[in-house]
């Protein structure tokens, strides 16, 4: 077992490998709720594939991972483990991502009992042409939920203003058409393909003796036999975006408007850009800043424009989001309030109190055992140890977050995406 220690949060990891390939990480946490998470390296993105053994491409239909997510829960024995679970007073749930999908619960009471259902179904699919035909219209409603959200179609937009063919303009979900493509044996080929032990982590954090769970979980794993290796196909995307403004009409009360910028750096320190850009939000557009202050106070926007910065081993991106009705004049203010910052640098003791607002956070979400273990999945699967984020503050100086700033938020990599409320325009 490998046991890595954090000294400045004083927590430890504890990660074992199995003969099989999975891979274990024990969080202990002294608290009264206790989570697990167990997921496997296959999200929408994952459209085309070789699958072990095979020569021949496979491509699926865009939707599949979410669908199968969804599949999972139904037994042979008649039983639904999402059910079984909620009976036994655990909150269990499930997600789909672009590059990963999790089965999870979280419980105070019946960790133990609960364990077993949460270990056998994710084991044990059962697909049949009536129960994959029954969920289609669940996913179809499902689907038309997402349309009707504002904050999930400016992103979208976002995205294939982005990217051409990156792979990340798959709707999670996919669309009514894709999915009725889905069959019984297209969801068997997906979990014989990916859902194998070499391609899945589990996360267990709160009051855990390590070795205990560790064995725990060793022996509810079923032994099945597995060869040759997963080899995915993802398209190759172009440096430029793909086009510069996009525009939509929902039935919302204010515009949001969302500038997004496209990193092609994709071999650079993701964990430390990513805390770069944590601290640019704050001192760009912070609540203490006199940016938002006078737009406050000029009733042009109520709260402060968010910075987020996404990333995977595919693709990565910032995105500044914020409401407002005065569109055109927040664009141009977010505008120049980046330029100035690239033209007159960062005030040092403006850059420190950032910096340890931005560390704060981070210890902060170390006290939420769903969010650690969350935290670590996406990490993982991005081949990042989530303690590297402390250790990157120690590096961290205004001039790197300056180079950032510098290099990102330029014009060439920049796209807006905006939705208006419906017009009442009469032709």
């Amino acid at each position: 077992m490998q046991i890595i220690e954090n000294s400045k949060i004083k927590e430890k990891l504890y990660i074992e490998k199995l003969s099989n390939g999975l891979t274990i990480i024990v969080f202990p946490k002294k608290t009264r709720k206790k989570y697990i998470e167990w997921s496997v390296k296959f999200g929408s993105i994952d459209n085309k594939f070789y699958a072990p053994g095979e020569e021949t491409l496979t491509t699926v239909p865009d939707g599949i991972a979410h669908y199968l997510e969804h599949k999972m829960f139904e037994q042979e024995n008649g039983k639904n483990s999402l059910d079984v679970l909620t009976s036994m007073g655990v909150e269990a749930n499930a997600y789909t991502t672009n590059d990963h999908t999790s089965y999870l619960y979280e419980c105070t009471e019946n960790f133990d009992e609960a364990l077993d259902e949460f270990m056998n179904y994710v084991q044990n699919p059962y697909f049949t042409d009536e129960n994959v035909e029954k969920e289609r219209g669940i996913i179809e409603q499902e689907i038309m939920m997402y349309d009707d959200y504002p904050e999930w179609s400016i992103y979208m937009n976002a995205m294939k203003c982005l990217y051409k063919d990156n792979e990340i303009n798959i709707d999670v979900a996919g669309t009514k058409e894709t999915i009725s493509e889905i069959d019984k044996e297209k969801l068997y080929k997906i979990y014989n393909s990916f859902y194998r032990p070499d391609n899945m982590v589990i996360v267990v954090s709160g009051d855990f003796d390590p070795n205990e769970i560790i064995n725990k979980i060793k022996s509810k794993i079923i032994k099945k036999d597995y060869s040759g290796e997963i080899r995915r196909k993802y398209n190759k995307e172009q440096e430029k975006i793909n086009q510069k403004y996009i525009e939509k009409e929902m039935n919302i009360s204010m515009p949001t408007v969302l500038i997004a910028y496209k990193d092609n750096d994709l071999e650079s320190n993701k964990a430390k850009k990513y805390i770069a850009i944590e601290i640019l939000e704050i001192l760009l557009f912070g609540g203490s800043t006199d940016f938002f202050k006078n737009l406050y106070e000029s009733i042009k926007i109520f709260s402060p424009p968010t910075i987020n910065y996404e990333f995977s081993k595919t693709y990565a991106h910032a995105l500044i989001e914020v409401q407002t009705d005065f569109v055109d004049e927040l664009i141009n203010e977010i505008n120049n309030r980046i330029e100035f910052f690239k033209q007159n640098g960062i005030n040092k003791d403006d850059f420190e109190r950032a910096k340890k607002k931005v560390y704060g956070s981070f210890v902060k979400d170390y006290n939420d055992v769903s969010t650690i273990a969350t935290g670590i999945v996406s990490d993982y699967f991005r081949g990042i140890n989530s303690f590297d984020y402390f250790e990157e503050f120690n590096t961290l100086n205004k001039e790197y977050v300056e180079k950032v700033l510098n290099e990102l938020f330029v014009e060439d990599k920049k796209i807006v995406s905006i939705i208006k409320p419906i017009s009442n325009k009469k032709e």
